[in-house]
């Protein structure tokens, strides 16, 4: 192959032997799961500590092999790399790729495996340079991860599957994001509905759009469609994207088939509101002012609902008035005589109103917390991956 390749050397074996996890003191963003993933030294892409290691075991599924991308490999130059290196093994056959720094970097900055188990070693010593290391993966099982040596850009950026030049205007294509994406560093501009500066880290965008989830990554469709004058910003997803300026192109995302409309984007009707309580506000002039659950509906002008003052685990219920699948969520405070808005929120779904399921999102291991507004006039959302299928939703 193109990368350098010989039988595993010493010191290739993780110091814990669990797959999809890592270990020492020199490991930076990291997120590994059996399909894909990314991880980075401590620090990227500032300089990596001194005398530090990071050791990664990634583990596919049986029968799948798996594809690296060298998003960045940046390590202080040394003869034979011995000060700052980057080792890739395969346990089960004893093949090394490597090791790499700078005066030794991948051929290629894509790495096709044969094995379905590959460890990823990286040490470090005294050293006064270099960025560390960004690295990204997938596995042969997903479709849009075929590829060619030619005109490849970081993986971990824009994605497995996008191939030699630009897209032409308006043509859609299809690219596979590897989880982990979030928390890379690069800049984001623009939001879900304008669409995102072409220059924006393409799978990071597609988090903020709600279009795969961070903790799975996956497959997503977009068109690359003419630029506009100004891109606004905007919290979503848990992702802040920037305020831009014009470009020549724009990246917009695809929930369904670029010919369709994406009907999963319109607003549901809710038929009634319901909450835990509801606080009867009378200000200094003995004005009642109800902020009843019914002005929770973000259209509402005005006062928006609130629960009572002191309440605990306050809740506000959405009667859809059938089972519907919900896609997302938009939230809003209220600035209407108070600074009011809510930070962080659980959701929990019924279809009888008796029986409740907490939302646990793509993981599934703990119910999660919906980061919300920081300010009582902006517009967040937060998408639902996988939907919802419910009437009510709390």
């Amino acid at each position: 192959g193109p990368h350098q390749e010989g039988k595993q050397r010493q010191g290739t074996a993780c110091l814990s032997p669990l797959p999809g996890v890592s270990a020492g003191n020199g490991c930076g963003h990291t997120l590994l799961t059996p399909h894909s993933g990314t991880l980075s030294s401590k620090n990227y892409p500032g300089t990596y500590p001194n005398h530090t290691m990071c050791c990664w075991q990634l583990q596919a599924p049986p029968g799948t092999s798996l594809l690296l991308a060298f998003g960045d490999v940046d390590l202080e130059p040394s003869e034979h790399c011995a000060h700052s290196s980057l080792l890739l093994a395969d346990p089960q056959t004893g093949t090394a790729y490597g090791p790499y720094c700078r005066n030794s970097i991948p051929s290629a900055p894509l790495l096709a495996t044969n094995s379905s188990t590959v460890t990823v070693l990286f040490n470090s010593t005294s050293h006064r340079s270099g960025r560390g290391l960004l690295l990204s993966y997938a596995t042969s099982q997903h479709p849009g991860t075929h590829y060619t040596q030619e005109h490849i850009r970081a993986r971990v950026q824009r994605g497995f599957g996008w191939e030699g030049p630009d897209p032409p205007l308006t043509m859609c294509f299809s690219v596979y994001c590897p989880a982990g994406c979030k928390d890379i560093h690069g800049d984001i501009w623009g939001n879900p509905n304008q669409g995102y500066r072409d220059t924006s880290v393409l799978c990071k965008a597609a988090v903020h759009a709600g279009v795969i989830a961070d903790e799975l990554g996956g497959q997503v469709t977009l068109s690359r469609e003419k630029g506009i004058t100004l891109y606004e910003s905007a919290f979503a997803n848990g992702l802040h994207s920037k305020r831009g300026s014009l470009s020549e192109k724009r990246l917009v995302f695809h929930k369904v088939c670029c010919l369709l409309s994406p009907a999963c984007d319109d607003a549901l009707e809710v038929v009634a509101f319901n909450a835990s309580s509801w606080w009867h506000e009378v200000d200094a002039l003995g004005q009642d002012r109800a902020w009843v659950a019914e002005r929770a509906a973000l259209s509402t002008t005005g006062h928006s609902w609130a629960a009572e003052l002191g309440a605990e685990a306050a809740w506000l219920e959405l009667d859809l008035g059938t089972r519907r699948n919900v896609t997302g969520i938009i939230t809003k405070g209220s600035s209407e005589q108070h600074d009011y808005y809510v930070t962080s929120y659980h959701v929990s779904s019924s279809r009888d109103r008796k029986n409740w399921r907490p939302y646990r999102g793509s993981s599934g291991q703990e119910d999660k917390v919906f980061e919300g507004n920081a300010d009582s006039h902006g517009e967040v959302s937060n998408a639902f991956i996988p939907p919802i299928v419910a009437r009510y939703v709390r």
